[in-house]
């Protein structure tokens, strides 16, 4: 396991908020610290314990986030020192974040609807999905050659793996 790797796109989405985070290369996922993201999210003076009480209460509303919780060592912020940290893999974090009542998760409450219209609208029309891709590797400066080659690439290998 790769210990403190720090993802950028998640700091920037809770502005500048520092977000540890932690790879687990054998299950091949993030992994988030709970209490950053709620000290990021809420305006919470001691983030511990709005975190004890929120999972006290999503334990009482039947939900199983609580068992999705992995404690792993992250360094403190403070001392430098690792300490044993509740955290969440991405699925866990999102469904983390919609269960804070706080106008800071509102934007990714928003988002988070916005992803989910978009993959429901892909379900009916699955064009939507290649489009998607094909602007994202655009963006990323791809070309239409390059483009075409990747997709066909893809359509390929999955001939050859879903015989």
């Amino acid at each position: 396991m790769v210990e403190n790797n720090k993802l950028e796109t998640i700091s920037n989405l809770f502005e500048g908020k520092e977000i540890r985070s932690i790879w687990d290369a054998e299950k091949e996922e993030y992994f988030f610290s709970v209490v950053d993201v709620i000290s990021a999210l809420t305006d919470s003076k001691i983030p511990r314990n709005y975190w004890s009480d929120l999972k006290r209460k999503l334990i009482d509303e039947g939900s199983e986030l609580h068992e999705k919780i992995v404690q792993l060592k992250l360094k403190s912020n403070k001392d430098g020192k690792k300490y044993v940290t509740d955290t969440l893999d991405t699925e866990g974090i999102l469904r983390l974040i919609e269960s804070i009542p706080s106008s800071k998760a509102e934007p990714f409450k928003l988002w988070l609807a916005s992803l989910g219209q978009e993959r429901i609208d892909e379900v009916f029309n699955p064009e939507i999905a290649i489009n998607r891709a094909i602007d994202y590797y655009r963006n990323k400066g791809y070309s239409d050659k390059w483009i075409e080659a990747r997709l066909k690439g893809i359509l390929d290998r999955k001939k050859l793996t879903d015989i």
